[in-house]
């Protein structure tokens, strides 16, 4: 795929959306049906043309595009822990991409994912069971976990376990296609205000 600022912040709002319904999830205990299957579906297209095959319904990518405003901008608005999230998916994207053996399986266990939707939906609580499989047994050993806070009784609920689980690989698929584009974490500290720009851009489009 070609490369531009363009792209390569629609894949930051990706990650961002997915790390923002982590932490709603781990408040309320339930989110958007809508939000959480567009965003899963981004973990299957893994042989993209180009980024909207990705995330073709641009106007759920809003509150990404919002977040990157609040966490970068010049705004009071930062979230501490929606950066100690980004953080930590950002710290073991780098670990996934050196690992061959990592990727190998991520393949292999997202293609099994994907015969099942033959069967399922998305948001099947099948589905994001075999999605939170994944990230468990592939992303979370790569390197220290992160830890989810929120609501002590609502964490312990498996189902809301699967989804916060299923959501990190969706964040971690969009953060995969952000250093693909030429997304690098320095980018975030010295190109920030093109990035918000272009996020703004974005959200009057809508």
């Amino acid at each position: 795929m070609n490369s531009n600022i363009n792209d390569r912040t629609m894949a930051l709002a990706g990650t961002l959306q997915a790390i923002a319904q982590v932490q709603h999830l781990a408040r309320h205990g339930e989110t958007d049906r809508s939000q959480l299957a567009a965003t899963l579906k981004s973990i299957i297209i893994t042989d993209p043309q180009n980024i909207t095959e990705v995330y073709p319904e641009q106007a759920l990518l809003q509150q990404g595009y919002n977040m990157i405003v609040d966490q970068l901008g010049d705004t009071k608005q930062k979230d501490v822990e929606i950066t100690r999230y980004l953080i930590g998916i950002l710290a073991l994207e780098r670990k996934l991409s050196r690992s061959n053996n990592a990727l190998g399986m991520l393949a292999e266990r997202i293609s099994q994912v994907h015969r099942q939707l033959h069967h399922f939906d998305i948001a099947d609580e099948q589905v994001i069971s075999n999605f939170a499989s994944i990230y468990s047994d592939v992303i979370s050993d790569l390197g220290p976990k992160i830890q989810i806070t929120g609501n002590p009784n609502i964490l312990q609920r498996p189902l809301v376990q699967h989804k916060i689980r299923a959501l990190l690989l969706a964040a971690m698929r969009s953060a995969v296609l952000w250093r693909q584009l030429g997304g690098k974490r320095r980018q975030l500290v010295f190109t920030r205000k093109n990035i918000v720009e272009t996020a703004k851009k974005n959200i009057t489009l809508q």
